[in-house]
C-alpha cells in the first residue's frame, strides 16, 4: 500500500489534523498534504492545520470550534467565551459578537482559524469551566471592550456580583480575573 493511501485511511470527517501528525503516516508529508487538498479529502484551515471535510446534506461543515482550537493550540487547557455571552447575565448588554475570545496558557494574538478569526489571550491560569462568576469576572476585566456604555454596565454587573455565591466569585476573580476586576468584586462584595 502507497504512503498516500495510508494516509488517506488515517483521516476521519470533521476531524483537524497538525502537519507533524500526519507526517508519521507519510513519507513526503507535504506532497501528500498537497495532494490531499486537492482532491478535497483535506481543507487548509491554518498554517500547519488542515482539517478532514465533514459533508452535511448543505454542504462542507465547518471545524468544531473547540477541536480546532484545541489542535492548534496542542493543549486542552482553554476557556472559549463569548463577549455575546454576556447578555445571560442580565446586565444590560445586548450586543452579538463575533470573534470568541480564547482564553489558554500559550499562544496570544488574533488568528483566522478555518476563515474564522479567534482573540487568544494567554493567561497564567485558565477556569476548567465557564460559570456565571467566571463571566462575570470576565466581564468586568472586559468593560473597556464592551459596545455598550461602561457607565451604565458597570452598576449593574456590580449588582449582579452581590446576588452571586460570594466564595466562588472571589475565587474566579482571584484565579483569573485581572487585577482591576479583582478589586471590582472585592468591593461589590463589601457592600453586601
Amino acid at each position: 500500500m502507497s504512503a498516500l493511501n495510508e494516509l488517506k485511511k488515517r483521516l476521519r470527517p470533521g476531524q483537524v489534523y497538525r502537519r507533524k501528525d500526519l507526517a508519521k503516516w507519510s513519507t513526503a508529508v507535504d506532497r501528500h498534504l498537497r495532494q490531499l487538498v486537492e482532491e478535497g479529502r483535506l481543507d487548509r484551515v491554518s498554517g500547519g492545520l488542515y482539517m478532514a471535510p465533514r459533508n452535511t446534506r448543505f454542504g462542507k461543515a465547518p471545524a468544531v470550534a473547540e477541536k480546532l482550537v484545541e489542535t492548534f493550540l496542542n493543549d486542552d487547557r482553554f476557556l472559549m467565551v463569548s463577549p455575546s455571552a454576556y447578555n445571560s447575565l442580565g446586565v444590560g448588554t445586548t450586543q452579538l459578537y463575533n470573534e470568541p475570545v480564547v482564553y489558554n496558557l500559550k499562544r496570544h494574538g488574533r488568528f483566522r482559524l478555518d476563515g474564522r478569526f479567534y482573540d487568544f489571550r494567554k493567561k497564567p491560569s485558565v477556569p476548567a469551566k465557564l460559570t456565571q462568576e467566571v463571566l462575570l469576572v470576565d466581564l468586568l476585566q472586559n468593560l473597556d471592550r464592551l459596545a455598550e456604555s461602561k457607565a451604565e454596565v458597570l452598576p449593574r454587573a456590580l449588582k449582579r456580583a452581590r446576588d452571586m455565591n460570594p466564595a466562588h466569585l472571589a475565587k474566579a476573580a482571584r484565579d483569573f480575573g485581572s487585577v482591576r476586576a479583582e478589586r471590582l468584586v472585592s468591593q461589590a462584595l463589601e457592600a453586601t
